[in-house]
């Protein structure tokens, strides 16, 4: 009897093209609606697919001894215990690209809605009110702040340059900008930022990198945009910021915890929230399932991965 095909598991929803796409390749496909049933096929399971909602912690590692690769449907991969991973020989990799435009065109929508004050003024005039007195700014002649200018940061900049906006940026893995924004220190372009907009990954050397004493070296009636990592902002310190009056407002798509528990954060007129949506478009979601899909394909074949994180985990499995 011939030996079983390596068996993937796809923990969380992907496109169902590139589930179609997998199961064509030389492997089993399960797809376990919850986590008892995940943990039936963990015994076996040569591949994982996961999006947010399924945790690889290093227990749920020790329960695939026969576990390879880690594929990861988005680019962040704070959900994966990395560590545990590599000291198990265990390959992780992402979608590097999936989300960038998704993320960046919600990043500027969001610039707009807080310049133009849209949030406050949608919501007075759908309760019968006509607010007309007060007007809105513009981004022309704004400067835009990037905390991390990786892919994503870069193609928002590349957006904004229509609308006439400064571009500055903080990244200390980088010695010098690929275009033409310009790289400041932290506290500079803290302090000529009009929009600070966070796109750092999540380390535990930058938990609340933006804190009490970061918020008040920003410019006064400056915005905060964080659609990154929730724990990066101190909330209740961005609390007390726009209370002050030093802040205008925040644009919120992600929160320290998910989904959010601080009430006034969601209520407080200056605060745009969105449900961590940054990369829920269509567009972006298959083009997440595809390179995943593609990224497991290529190690069931034996083949270079493109988008490996963690090329310390070794030779594979």
């Amino acid at each position: 009897m011939p030996p079983a095909l390596p068996l993937v598991v796809v923990a969380d929803p992907i496109d169902p093209a590139a589930v179609r796409t997998l199961a064509a390749g030389p492997c089993r496909v399960v797809e376990p609606t919850d986590e008892i049933e995940l943990g039936t096929h963990l015994a076996e399971a040569w591949g994982l697919i996961v999006r947010s909602r399924t945790k690889v912690t290093a227990e749920l590692i020790a329960r695939a001894p026969h576990l390879s690769v880690v594929a990861r449907a988005g680019v962040g991969v704070d959900s994966v215990d990395l560590p545990a991973a590599t000291a198990r020989g265990v390959r992780v990799v992402n979608a590097p690209t999936a989300a960038t435009a998704s993320v960046a065109e919600l990043s500027v929508g969001l610039y707009l809605i807080l310049a133009r004050n849209l949030y406050e003024r949608i919501r007075a005039t759908k309760a019968g009110q006509w607010k007309r007195s007060e007007n809105g700014g513009e981004l022309e002649g704004k400067t835009v702040g990037f905390v991390g200018y990786g892919r994503i940061a870069r193609e928002i900049a590349r957006r904004l340059q229509p609308f006439g906006v400064r571009a500055l940026g903080y990244d200390p893995f980088l010695s010098r900008a690929v275009d033409t924004t310009e790289l400041v220190a932290f506290d500079a372009l803290l302090a000529g930022s009009d929009f600070v907009s966070l796109h750092a990954a999540l380390t535990p050397e930058n938990h609340h990198l933006i804190d009490a004493a970061r918020l008040a070296k920003m410019r006064r009636g400056a915005y905060l945009v964080n659609v990154a990592r929730g724990p990066l902002v101190d909330e209740e310190a961005l609390l007390a910021a726009i209370d002050s009056g030093h802040l205008a407002g925040a644009a919120l798509d992600v929160f320290e915890s998910e989904p959010p528990t601080r009430t006034r954060l969601l209520e407080h007129p200056k605060v745009v929230v969105t449900p961590h949506l940054g990369a829920s478009t269509h567009e972006g979601q298959r083009r997440a399932g595809q390179q995943v899909v593609d990224e497991v394909l290529r190690a069931l074949r034996g083949e270079p991965l493109q988008s490996l994180v963690n090329p310390e985990a070794g030779a594979p499995r």
